[in-house]
């Protein structure tokens, strides 16, 4: 494997599987896993797919949670939809899809303790088949989706003016405008005002969700919406449900939003400080496109400086636990452990503290206990693999990236299982 097979697989995927075979054209190999069509997770048996299925669960677990009974369902559908998440992580041939699939899942943060039966339908459905489509449907599906609206409490938001508004004491709640603004689109540096943000909102009253009847999934409530015109960062907006698409439309091809998503990609993709010709290179591609995620994800590939500095980014928890079951070889099984294994490093599974999701610079996953952590697991996943040769796994997973004290160190180990564990915790191995 020489250092372009190493680069391409340690960057841009979730890390190689030592009997992976290594492409003739890296750049032409991470292309063809932009195709569209490619499959995805396949859920386990028994859990459901579709959200009626998924809110008939969640209504049942009401019931039995009302008589003392707890939530069976919502542990088994969050689970099942984890390990599938997880094991495809491990197993798949399309590491690239799978990296972009976490990155936009971790832009669009909605978190499992607020919406624990829709979080992973929110991932497969909202996020994924749009990894290389437009940013704006991406950003539709998403803010039209359950998870969204119910994590950032828009579906009880509703206009003071509107017919429910004025018999009810409830009103508008501007989460969901502000994160959208905020994190998702322009960024305050579009310099738009506390007044946009409410004005949004009121955009965005009766965007809600029906979990009891159909469509099962979004729905607009024109009782709850907000009437007339409203102005947001200097243009009008029509009332009702089309003035919110026109909105989102717009946002979503923003140059302030092009600017900010290349930012955030070239931080992902090449380093903590993103260099500013990367920035721009990626932002050009956005704006031309008009936000076309594919055509940008190919320019990534293609910047100079991810390739001219490999291994500037430490491994998040959820990166290097999936690069080590990779190399390991680990079967998509493997996800049940790992579901814990993500609790115990700091990152669990669609879990995010706050709406702008898990950080993605080494410094804050970079403290001695967190390491310290990583260390004990990766020994553990030695000793279930130490008939392993550790110098034929450094070759195969990190090539001719592994440093010649990994390999000498791992040469005067102990035992299999040590030589092992100082690969998969060389400083090398901690980073992409």
């Amino acid at each position: 494997m020489d250092r372009a097979q190493a680069i391409a697989a340690i960057r841009f995927t979730m890390g190689r599987r030592p009997s992976d075979p290594a492409p003739a054209d890296p750049a032409a190999w991470l292309d063809s896993q932009l195709a569209p069509g490619l499959p995805g997770p396949a859920l386990p048996d028994g859990v459901p797919a579709d959200l009626p299925a998924i809110f008939a669960a969640a209504a049942e677990d009401n019931q039995t949670s009302r008589a003392g009974m707890g939530r069976p369902h919502q542990r088994r559908i969050l689970r099942g939809e984890a390990d599938a998440a997880i094991g495809f992580a491990i197993a798949s041939p399309d590491g690239f899809r799978e990296r972009l699939v976490a990155f936009w899942a971790n832009h669009f943060t909605v978190a499992r303790g607020k919406v624990p039966y829709t979080v992973g339908h929110f991932v497969r459905e909202a996020i994924r088949p749009h990894v290389t489509g437009r940013f704006d449907d991406m950003l539709v599906a998403v803010v039209r989706h359950p998870a969204m609206l119910a994590y950032l409490d828009n579906q009880g938001s509703i206009g003071p003016n509107s017919r429910a508004g004025q018999r009810m004491s409830r009103g508008l709640n501007e989460n969901l405008a502000r994160e959208i603004l905020e994190l998702h689109t322009v960024t305050p540096a579009a310099g738009y005002t506390q007044a946009d943000v409410t004005a949004f909102a009121k955009v965005l009253t009766g965007w809600s969700v029906a979990p009891l009847r159909e469509p099962f999934g979004f729905i607009f409530r024109e009782a709850a919406h907000e009437p007339g015109p409203k102005t947001v960062m200097g243009r009008s907006w029509p009332e009702g449900q089309e003035g919110g698409l026109q909105l989102l439309a717009w946002l979503g091809r923003h140059e302030a939003t092009h600017r900010h998503l290349a930012t955030k990609l070239v931080r992902h993709f090449v380093a903590d400080d993103p260099p500013p010709e990367a920035i721009a290179a990626i932002f050009g591609v956005l704006r031309d496109s008009g936000g076309d995620l594919g055509a940008a994800s190919r320019a990534l590939v293609r910047l100079p400086q991810a390739w001219a500095t490999p291994l500037a980014k430490l491994r998040s928890p959820f990166d290097y636990v999936v690069a080590v079951l990779r190399a390991v070889e680990a079967p998509p099984e493997a996800a049940e452990r790992a579901f814990g294994t993500l609790q115990l490093l700091g990152q669990p599974l669609w879990a995010a503290r706050a709406p702008n999701g898990w950080p993605d610079v080494a410094s804050e996953w970079a403290a001695p206990e967190a390491l310290l952590r990583r260390v004990e697991w990766a020994s553990g996943i030695s000793a279930r693999g130490a008939g392993r040769d550790a110098a034929d796994l450094a070759e195969a997973v990190l090539g001719p990236l592994c440093r010649p004290e990994t390999l000498r160190a791992a040469a005067r180990a102990g035992s299999a299982r040590e030589a092992l564990t100082l690969v998969l915790t060389s400083p090398e191995f901690h980073r992409r």
